[in-house]
């Protein structure tokens, strides 16, 4: 287990130690979930009484706070706390050990291509023609089917299953149960007043950098591809239809559903639940609330709230009316009674 004393940590980032410079830590904690050898850090004004109360052994704190109280803890200041913290989350990250080697409980195709420093773990499998890139890592139960090409470094958590055909960039990360590539949801109906099935003949291309949370299914193409491109950041339970394109950089939270040949342009957050209908176009830049449902195209820049969505003063300004309807309509029905009665006058 890696130590890392007050003095590393601040000269790591920059800062400045307030108190046991040789206090050391092990693991990192919230302010209020600190104990003896656990890293903290304050970045909300509101966390500050916990600051007093804290069993962590090092604090994070802005350069410019200055505590109300005496404080425990060794004190490491720095220019901008919130960013320090997502550094040293990539560092404790990066000290932990990469696992390597193939599990002999593991399936790989004598035809399939493993990069050098792969890990694959027990009962994974890789059928034939796959191409798998250096260091990546395949934990158990993970299925990469026929010809699939899987970039360096990327992490496939345990039961993570791509389709045929499926790419997948480099240092990309699929939580466990994503499912990339199966069938596009293609029916059309018949003269028996069934559904007959529209085969889905294309693939899905995820780029560079995309991490996708657990239990997201990206279906494949009817032709071509569904497109997820370089930088995308996708939550939990996320459904992407087929022949869908998301745009560079975005990021949409959890239980989101984009359906089929719809496009969502770079740099755009969609809320959780958002719903997006087939064959619409959302520009680049567009923030989406949560729960909102999209039925139409939205032009770069805009901001969407509601169902259907409505652009956002506009809703504000249709909400602020809802609350009110209650007392609308009795002041309505008292006209209509005080009309009604001038009538008979």
């Amino acid at each position: 287990m890696m130590e890392f004393t007050a003095e590393m940590i601040a000269g790591f980032l920059g800062g400045e130690v307030v108190g046991d410079k040789d206090a050391k830590v092990h693991t990192v904690s919230s302010i209020e979930g600190g104990k003896a050898g656990s890293l903290a850090y304050l970045t909300n004004p509101k966390y500050e009484p916990c600051l007093y109360t804290t069993g962590a052994s090092i604090v994070l704190v802005d350069r410019t706070f200055t505590p109300s109280q005496p404080v425990a803890a060794t004190l490491v200041r720095v220019d901008n706390a919130a960013a320090c913290v997502v550094r040293l989350l990539a560092m404790y990250e990066a000290a932990k050990p990469r696992r390597k080697g193939i599990s002999e409980r593991a399936s790989v195709a004598s035809g399939a291509s493993v990069g050098e420093e792969c890990y694959i773990g027990d009962f994974a499998v890789v059928e034939e023609g796959a191409r798998i890139g250096k260091g990546c890592q395949i934990y158990p139960q993970v299925y990469v089917g026929r010809g699939v090409v899987i970039g360096d470094g990327t992490t496939l958590y345990p039961g993570v299953k791509i389709y045929e055909g499926c790419v997948v960039g480099s240092r990309c990360i699929l939580h466990a149960g994503a499912v990339i590539g199966a069938d596009g949801f293609g029916f059309m109906p018949n003269a028996e007043g069934g559904f007959d099935k529209i085969p889905q003949l294309g693939n899905v291309l995820i780029e560079d950098d995309v991490e996708i949370g657990a239990n997201t299914c990206i279906d494949r193409a009817k032709t071509d591809s569904t497109v997820i491109r370089r930088g995308v950041k996708l939550d939990n339970l996320i459904q992407i239809g087929h022949n869908v394109e998301i745009g560079a950089n975005t990021v949409s939270s959890a239980q989101t559903g984009i359906a089929g040949t719809s496009r969502v342009g770079s740099n755009c957050f969609l809320a959780g639940q958002v719903g997006v209908a087939d064959h619409v176009t959302i520009g680049n830049r567009v923030k989406v609330g949560s729960k909102s449902g999209i039925d139409k195209d939205v032009p770069d820049d805009e901001i969407r709230l509601g169902y259907p969505a409505l652009p956002g003063m506009q809703y504000h300004r249709a909400a602020a009316v809802f609350k009110v309807l209650p007392e609308l309509a009795r002041q309505v029905r008292e006209l209509e009674r005080e009309i009604e009665t001038l009538k008979k006058q």
